[in-house]
């Protein structure tokens, strides 16, 4: 047990950092309402409130990245659990290094080759500055700085309501535990 002045500040410090974490892992009130195009034109657009009832997984992503592998991850993620209600929803961004360099055509073929890829794609999108897609600036006006994409594979957890839950960040595996354990929760309310 710690003891004295050091000791309580200690305690003190914890609790706010408690606080603080609960605070930004917290449910929004507000459901999320985004529409996306989708990467093929000839398909409908992609709006979030379509998948009410759902639990959706949207990551932004990219073709030319160290994270890329993760298309795999996602795509048996995917399949895994998308009978219980999962929906994965890639969108595709060239915010980072030039990381999405191709078309829309160029980057469905890529992910459909090379990983698999059957869950929603949407158009290349802007998602980390001023002119970010307006559900990456909700993201981070409702989780918090750290919620904005910083890279690619950031990973915003929506439960079956439309509200968004937590975020992940692009080092988080789609396989971790971390996240199939806040997937799972999410599945079985």
């Amino acid at each position: 047990m710690i003891e004295g002045k050091m000791g309580k500040l200690i305690y003190i410090i914890l609790g706010v950092l408690s606080m603080v974490f609960l605070f930004t892992q917290a449910k929004t009130s507000k459901s999320v309402n985004f529409t996306f195009e989708n990467i093929s034109p000839s398909q409908p657009d992609i709006n979030l409130s379509d998948y009410h009832g759902k639990v959706i997984l949207l990551v932004n992503t990219a073709s030319k990245c160290g994270f890329t592998k993760q298309y795999s991850e996602l795509e048996a993620l995917y399949q895994e659990y998308k009978d219980k209600g999962l929906v994965v929803i890639g969108v595709p961004s060239n915010d980072f290094m030039n990381q999405e360099p191709g078309t829309e055509e160029d980057i469905l073929a890529f992910c459909q080759l090379n990983y698999g890829v059957t869950f929603p794609l949407t158009k290349k999108y802007v998602v980390s500055d001023k002119d970010a897609h307006p559900f990456f600036v909700f993201a981070t006006e409702q989780l918090g700085y750290w919620s904005k994409p910083k890279w690619n594979f950031q990973k915003y957890l929506i439960d079956r309501q439309g509200h968004l839950v937590t975020y992940f960040f692009p080092t988080t595996s789609p396989q971790s535990s971390k996240l199939i354990q806040a997937v799972e929760r999410e599945l079985n309310k």
